[in-house]
């Protein structure tokens, strides 16, 4: 493995095109060859950003993520779901500081419900 970061940069470029070419001749939904160039795109990927860490202590702004071979599209709603309740969770706290309830009046001068600004 080399650590120059222009040789790996060439090596994940060449993945890339090699992913597309693969994309673009795929024979089936499980073509090997897709799966083969997706998976050296990953592996140039992070040799690319081991060498370019070691050259110039940086870092690219990108992900790889892993996908489990024994995942089943049950398993990936159930991740849905925790991403949701997570979400849920930063929205609420995120409401609680941009709302002030003191802004609001609960009931106008006609005791009806509506919400006015003051």
């Amino acid at each position: 493995m080399s650590n120059d970061p222009r040789a790996a940069l060439q090596t994940l470029v060449n993945a890339f095109e090699e992913h597309l070419a693969a994309a673009a001749n795929r024979r089936s939904d499980n073509d090997p060859a897709v799966d083969g160039a997706y998976l050296s795109i990953a592996d140039a990927f992070d040799a690319y950003e081991e060498a370019l860490y070691e050259a110039y202590d940086e870092v690219t702004p990108l992900t790889v993520f892993a996908e489990d071979e024994d995942d089943s599209d049950d398993d990936d709603d159930d991740d849905d779901d925790d991403y949701d309740e997570d979400l849920l969770e930063d929205n609420e706290m995120m409401d609680e500081d941009l709302v002030d309830e003191d802004d609001y009046d609960d009931d106008d001068d006609n005791g009806s419900s509506n919400s006015s600004r003051r």
